[in-house]
């Protein structure tokens, strides 16, 4: 599932083909995705302009003129089609607005695209899910953070209010591993699997540490390299794995970057190899899902 730098970019993406601009028209191909679209979805969106985007944790907000926002959450499948009037067409999944993919044109629905938008410009967005674990849902501007998916989210890691106090506070109760602490949302909003495995090794913590032994030294090591990694993948455009690639269609680059995720075996890029009693990244299994980890830098 996309994590916050892949929605984010997704989102940066969006509003180059969205931001400022009325949707002439809107449908839908079926009732549902992973829940029933909101009553005459369609009908509230077609005339709409967009007056910005945001994202809250993995979610999508594209805020419209009308005082209503358009939640979009890609599930695991999920991506953003955009097709340029008698042009070619591209995921949008990233910051810049430039069409590279020269296969297609506006036409027909994609296979398993389910929400549908043009805009005055002749831009079409697709909403192509083939799983259908993804969603869409219209609220309120207004009441954005009362919606049943929003309303009980952490704070946004790379805001200023996210700071090694905040953590601790969240943290001190829990007797949780911190692998599973980090992936509540509750205690902090867009994390995943694939970041907090990154994050816990710059800040030297074992993903397997209770979670209520961390505030204080350890959540002021943590903080920083949670913002910091999150903020080096989104200038990388993400983490390419699956069905995850940018608006210009090429592939994120951070798993490039990555320390320990998906690289069991591996040198430890901080530790001095088998001479120095170093095994490299290791692979365990916490909650059916795997973590990776160098037991030696991690504690």
């Amino acid at each position: 599932m996309p994590e916050l730098p892949e929605v984010e970019t997704v989102m940066r993406g969006l509003s180059a083909v969205l931001d400022g601009r009325r949707i002439v028209h809107a449908a839908t191909t079926r009732p549902d995705m992973r829940w029933p679209f909101p009553p005459r979805l369609a009908e509230r969106l077609t005339g709409a302009r967009v007056t910005g985007l945001g994202r809250r944790g993995k979610y999508i907000l594209v805020r419209l003129d009308t005082a209503e926002s358009l939640l979009i959450h890609l599930g695991m499948s999920g991506r953003l089609v955009a097709r340029p009037k008698e042009g070619p067409r591209v995921p949008w999944m990233g910051p810049t607005g430039r069409f590279s993919d020269a296969r297609g044109h506006n036409g027909p629905p994609e296979a398993h695209e389910h929400l549908v938008m043009e805009t005055e410009d002749g831009t079409r967005i697709g909403f192509v899910d083939p799983r259908r674990f993804g969603c869409a849902d219209l609220m309120p501007t207004a009441d954005e953070g009362a919606h049943k998916l929003l309303r009980d989210l952490g704070p946004e890691p790379l805001e200023d209010a996210f700071t090694p106090a905040v953590l601790s506070a969240a943290l001190e109760d829990r007797h949780t591993p911190m692998k599973a602490a980090l992936l509540d949302q509750k205690v902090v909003a867009g994390l995943g699997n694939i970041y907090v495995a990154e994050a816990l090794f710059r800040a030297g913590i074992s993903p397997r540490r209770s979670a209520h032994t961390v505030p204080g030294a350890r959540a002021a090591r943590l903080v920083p390299a949670i913002k910091a990694v999150l903020i080096e993948a989104i200038g990388a455009g993400g983490s390419s794995l699956r069905d995850y690639v940018r608006a210009d269609g090429e592939l994120g680059r951070f798993q490039d970057r990555f320390a320990v995720y998906d690289r069991e075996g591996q040198p430890c890029p901080s530790c001095p190899g088998p001479a120095g009693g170093c095994a490299g990244v290791q692979r365990i299994v916490q909650a059916g899902r795997s973590t990776f980890l160098c037991v030696r830098a991690q504690r």
